[in-house]
């Protein structure tokens, strides 16, 4: 014990020692610039054209692989969709191996292996990467295509639309892709769910047959291998697969930039957030010489927290939480330039404005040189931090062979990046940065932004969410007389079974089931005369658990704050809008479009939790709700589809509820109702 004290006081004053004599004060000096030093591959090409890149690596005891199928890109037309299908169908089994035997050896070995249209990744340790490389080869060869999966498939697909038709980052990257592309483009061209259904099994088989073949394809080795074994192992594994027909598909050129800067808007009525980006088309290669001035000018400008826009947008007026810009080269033909941002309803306009001011300052004012060498200095750690992923060596050997690139081009690269100038950024900038020629892509909720950005000055287009041109959004639907928010309650409790049912009723018990991601999800409630409880399990597991009434609200046992629980209670009872007949936070709010019929809009205002209910003008019933959070300078919105109204013992319940949740779009389909019983005082204990 006495040895172990000694050994730490010596520690101690040796630390002592050392820190007192270093000098705080002044930085430490650089270190030499990193040598970049990447292994020239070896290479072969196969009799069926499959091209081959390996890379003798042996710090690890590892091996990765990398198949490209380096076709141009692909137009499907009507039957967009397909290659999406087709990708999802690879890599889950071959003729010979089930998909469970597939995935249970690939997950036995360690490894990992996964596939898409434009080919596969795998890696294991090198004592199992013949057999990993076998089953590679033989999943690429010989898939296991199915009528199962492929509806399977289908379904997934349809499912995924209908998350993006909540999502304005969805439709805002489909517009500026027709915008930028046109609709025949490959990057323009979008799926929808009838193109989806124009896909039969046998297109999907076609498509492999047609695309999925060696003459276009390259494979790139790396790691603890050696040259004549690995050799030997491809031509074994990979000499069975047939050479197709050559495939030349000719790329459409892009749309041409705008004529002038122009805000392309999209109305998204119940969006609680809009989204902005900034966009034109670039004639950017990566073997130009502005390609390295270019990344940098881009990484100053919109690269992340210490970029112009982040700065600006956020840290200076807290419009958003990022701020970002994107500048992509592209060797068919022209990339795109994007500086996008996701902002609150009231500070659309703003945000419009400055970030046009950010895009011209790089253009107009020259860099300071410490901005200049950090974001240098960022760039080249990223770069470094990178080399440590076989995947993106992998990548890097790649791009030299499908670029025409130098077989330095790697090795020299932080010297190009290190010799980047401060005019270099602002000629780079004025290049490629075309705010005079740009789309200012607004998807948001018009009837709160659009006043506001006719006050920019800036010309506006207008758009549908599938970048067809519309007329201006009208947002003064004239109120029928003698309407008001009463009104449309009292419509409404007459539309799900009228004053004398909801009188003789005395209790409800509703449950909702759907399946997520191979769960079963029960959502439960049960109601009485001032008095709800929600109940959500998943598998019978409990998950969560809610109960109001009008003294306190709790979750899962726990009491929520007391201005919480207040804004909370108006939705404990049989209905909420029987509590809302008398409230006098409930106002009328206008007439919007639902799904392409006018809903009245009716909200709830509070200090924490706020609602808005959608009333159908026609029926009565309601066919939106949006439940939204303020808490601490955070806004949060759930957004539930209320469909499918079932008559049950008198009284109307939606027979589906659908939103937005873990990420995917869930259905909760009515399971049970009973009226009158299986409710007690004791639920809400």
């Amino acid at each position: 014990m006495k040895t172990k004290l000694s050994v730490l006081i010596v520690l101690f004053f040796v630390t002592v020692s050392v820190t007192a004599q270093i000098d705080r004060s002044k930085p430490p000096k650089a270190g030499p610039e990193p040598k970049i030093s990447l292994e020239v591959p070896s290479e072969f090409e196969l009799k069926n054209g499959l091209k081959v890149l390996v890379v003798e690596n042996h710090k690890l005891p590892r091996v990765s692989y990398s198949l490209r199928i380096d076709n141009n890109p692909i137009a499907t037309g009507q039957k967009a969709g397909v290659e999406s299908i087709l990708g999802s169908m690879l890599g889950n089994g071959t003729t010979s191996i089930s998909k469970d035997e597939f995935n249970e050896e690939i997950d036995f070995l360690g490894a990992s292996l996964n596939f898409g249209f434009s080919g596969g990744f795998a890696s294991s340790l090198s004592k199992y990467s013949d057999r990993v490389l076998e089953l590679m080869a033989d999943a690429a060869i010989n898939p296991l295509l199915t009528e199962e999966e492929f509806e399977k498939e289908k379904v997934k697909l349809i499912e995924s639309l209908k998350q993006e038709e909540k999502s304005i980052d969805a439709i805002s990257s489909r517009v500026r892709n027709v915008l930028a592309y046109g609709k025949n483009h490959a990057y323009g061209e979008y799926i929808t769910e009838e193109t989806i259904n124009n896909i039969t099994f046998g297109d999907v088989v076609a498509f492999y047959e047609k695309y999925f073949n060696p003459n276009n394809a390259y494979l790139v080795v790396i790691g603890d291998i050696d040259y004549r074994t690995i050799k030997k192992q491809i031509e074994a594994h990979f000499n069975g697969w047939e050479k197709s027909i050559d495939v030349s598909n000719k790329v459409l050129p892009a749309a041409p930039n705008a004529q002038y800067t122009q805000i392309n808007f999209v109305d998204f009525p119940t969006a609680t957030q809009s989204s902005i980006t900034v966009t034109n088309n670039v004639d950017l290669k990566m073997n130009d010489k502005d390609y390295h001035a270019a990344l940098i000018a881009n990484n100053i400008l919109g690269g992340g927290g210490e970029g112009y826009l982040f700065k600006n947008l956020r840290e200076e007026h807290g419009y958003t939480y990022g701020a970002y810009s994107s500048l992509g080269a592209s060797r068919y033909g022209l990339g795109r330039f994007n500086a996008s941002a996701k902002v609150r309803n009231m500070v659309t306009d703003s945000a419009v404005v400055e970030a046009l001011k950010e895009i011209n300052r790089i253009k107009t004012e020259p860099v300071d040189p410490q901005t200049l060498r950090d974001a240098k200095a960022k760039y080249v750690g990223n770069f470094i931090m990178g080399l440590e992923q076989p995947q993106t060596v992998a990548n890097y050997a790649l791009n030299i062979k499908l670029n025409n690139l130098p077989k330095d081009f790697y090795t020299t690269y932080l010297q190009k990046i290190n010799d980047v100038t401060v005019e270099d950024v602002q000629r780079v900038s004025n290049k490629y940065f075309k705010t005079e020629n740009a789309r200012v892509v607004v998807v948001g909720k018009g009837s709160d932004v659009l006043e506001n950005l006719e006050k920019t000055g800036i010309p506006i287009k207008y758009y549908d969410a599938y970048a067809n041109p519309v007329e201006k959004p009208t947002y003064d639907v004239a109120m029928p007389e003698g309407v008001d928010a009463k009104k449309v309650i009292n419509d409404y409790l007459e539309a799900v079974g009228g004053k004398a049912k909801i009188e003789s009723t005395n209790s409800i018990l509703v449950s909702y089931e759907a399946s997520a991601m191979g769960a079963t999800i029960v959502s439960e409630e049960k109601r009485l005369d001032g008095k709800a409880s929600q109940s959500i399990s998943m598998n019978g597991s409990p998950m969560m658990a809610v109960v109001m009434t009008q003294e306190k609200v709790t979750m899962n046992k726990n009491p929520l704050p007391e201005n919480m629980a207040k804004d909370m209670s108006i939705m404990a009872g049989l209905f909420p809008e029987l509590n809302m007949l008398n409230a006098d936070n409930v106002k009328l709010a206008g007439i919007e479009s639902i799904d392409g019929k006018d809903a009245y809009r009716v909200e709830v205002s509070g200090e924490v939790i706020s609602l808005t209910y959608f009333y159908d003008v026609e029926t009565g019933l309601k066919v939106k709700e949006i439940q939204t959070t303020n808490m601490q300078g955070q806004t949060q919105s759930q957004e539930t589809d209320l469909k499918d109204y079932q008559l049950i013992e008198g009284l109307k319940f939606p027979g589906v509820r659908s939103g937005s949740q873990m990420g995917q779009v869930i259905e909760f389909k009515l399971k049970e109702v009973k009226i009158n019983e299986g409710v007690s005082d004791a639920d809400f204990d």
